[in-house]
């Protein structure tokens, strides 16, 4: 055992397992995640998701993350932060700097799921996208949270500066398809749906 893995013992936190690395991950990218995992035989990656709630709370993130960095990272040879800038403002850039950690590029999970080159490329205004996880997930993370499971009437608010929702789709499933096309109708928008596999997430995590 290396010196410092004693001490590690001594403190009563685990050894560094050689090779090993921790992804620190918002929950909504869970599923993603496990199947790329899979897909790929990436065994020397483990998983460790904070909820995916705190989405709705951006500003809780950067502390969420440290507290999780600080309480794991002793058991790992690296861990990488499977968040974007999520609404932070550049706080969790700034935070993942001084834990000496990376974290996954771009603005958000539209984005590195598209592509971040792609996506800034559209620089699309008036789109409302989802993905996946927010298709099976629409009424917690939307509905119910802008209170539109109760007020109605407050769609327009909300969404009357919108054209169109796209669904950019990480697998090609027809149910999932149909229940975001639902959610564009209940919304008043036009559908789009744009097929983009897991973009710059797998390219991100292949390079581990």
């Amino acid at each position: 055992m290396h010196v410092d893995d004693k001490k590690l013992v001594e403190f009563g936190m685990d050894a560094p397992i050689k090779g090993q690395i921790l992804l620190l991950a918002c929950g909504a990218l869970a599923h993603e995640v496990l199947a790329l995992k899979r897909l790929n035989g990436w065994d020397h990656l483990d998983l460790h998701c904070l909820p995916a709630k705190l989405h709705n709370t951006p500003d809780q993130i950067p502390d969420a993350v440290e507290s999780a960095v600080r309480a794991r990272s002793g058991a790992y040879a690296q861990v990488y932060v499977l968040y974007a800038d999520c609404g932070t403002g550049g706080l969790l850039q700034a935070k993942c700097a001084e834990l000496g950690v990376e974290m996954l590029e771009g603005p958000h999970c539209y984005s590195f799921f598209e592509g971040n080159a792609a996506f800034e490329a559209r620089d699309e205004m008036t789109a409302f996208y989802l993905t996946d996880f927010l298709v099976k997930q629409f009424d917690a993370f939307v509905t119910k949270p802008l209170g539109l499971d109760r007020f109605p009437e407050l769609r327009e608010m909300y969404f009357g500066n919108y054209e169109k929702l796209v669904y950019q789709a990480q697998v090609d499933d027809p149910v999932l398809t149909e229940k975001a096309r639902g959610h564009a109708e209940a919304l008043g928008l036009a559908f789009e749906r744009r097929f983009t596999g897991y973009g710059d997430l797998k390219v991100a995590l292949s390079r581990l």
